[in-house]
């Protein structure tokens, strides 16, 4: 009861210091190397709901395609399918004097089900057939270019926290991987998403996206353990945004490509790392883990 407690509080002032830290309210100052004007130095702002962020709210719909592993089970899971619903705010603005080049940011909650049940293999298979429902809340970042009135394309880094509920629809036929199997089944389990993808504008207000996600879900949770993991990860893309605001001093029109290349693979080297370790760097049990392929629309209104 007293880890979830933390956990529970850990997460309301994290979500407080999301929307409360800086949501696009950037100052314009000077590039040495260009002559040009930008705008990315973030100004604290705990005016939640008058800040410029909660302007345009969004609805983004997600298709798709999933491998589901867990380290130690003697028989695979079926590939299961996945549809989404993200509901949230974002905003697109210029980080350029030019508005060439744009800040984006999207932060939602969302509903998704991940399920064999819209797989065609689910009933020819003898291996495990799943359906997993999850709800959480994520944040999406990055830099994009904006090219003429309308087109726009933007690369992201989107990370995520999840409660999932993991049904197994294959009884287990082997007693080991019974064992791991009721650590899930039926229950609610927390858990991680990290996504790397790219937001296309092809008409006003609606965007094709295309998406790599890779996610864990924990077989019990160990809250210190995942604070100090997650103050590593975190540690790592500070120091990338860094970076990447001397990217933008010299390089600005690299920014996107840059941004988006290093965040999502910094992710993806801790998620390898975590797949043995659910709580990397500390001693932790393997957690069980997925990737998928996604495709959506995302409507701005």
């Amino acid at each position: 009861m007293y880890g979830k407690k933390n956990l529970f509080i850990f997460i309301i002032l994290l979500s407080a210091y999301s929307f409360a830290y800086p949501q696009n309210e950037l100052d314009s100052t000077s590039s040495k190397s260009t002559g040009l004007k930008y705008r990315h130095s973030p100004k604290f702002n705990i005016n939640f709901w008058g800040n410029e962020f909660f302007s345009k709210p969004t609805i983004a719909l997600d298709y798709g395609f999933s491998k589901m592993s867990q380290n130690g089970l003697n028989r695979s899971f079926v590939n299961p399918n996945l549809v989404e619903l993200k509901l949230g705010y974002s905003n697109e603005k210029p980080a350029w004097q030019s508005d060439d080049i744009l800040e984006y940011k999207f932060h939602y909650f969302r509903l998704s089900n991940i399920t064999t049940k819209l797989s065609e293999t689910s009933s020819n298979s003898s291996d495990y057939n799943t359906d997993l429902w999850r709800f959480g809340f994520g944040w999406a970042s990055g830099y994009g270019y904006k090219i003429g009135k309308l087109f726009q394309i933007i690369p992201y880094y989107d990370y995520a926290i999840d409660w999932s509920q993991l049904k197994f629809n294959s009884d287990p036929a082997i007693a080991n991987d019974n064992s791991i199997i009721g650590l899930y089944n039926n229950s609610f389990r927390f858990g991680t998403s990290t996504e790397g993808g790219l937001k296309i504008n092809l008409i006003p207000q609606i965007q094709v996206s295309v998406a790599y996600e890779h996610s864990i879900i924990f077989p019990r949770h160990i809250f210190w353990k995942w604070v100090g993991s997650v103050a590593i990860e975190t540690a790592g893309q500070w120091a990338v945004d860094r970076f990447i605001n001397e990217i933008m001093d010299s390089s600005p029109y690299a920014t996107p490509i840059v941004n988006f290349v290093l965040k999502n693979a910094l992710s993806y080297g801790i998620y390898e790392l975590r797949k043995d370790k659910m709580n990397w760097p500390f001693d932790s049990a393997a957690p069980l883990f997925y990737e998928q392929f996604k495709v959506g629309f995302t409507f701005v209104l």
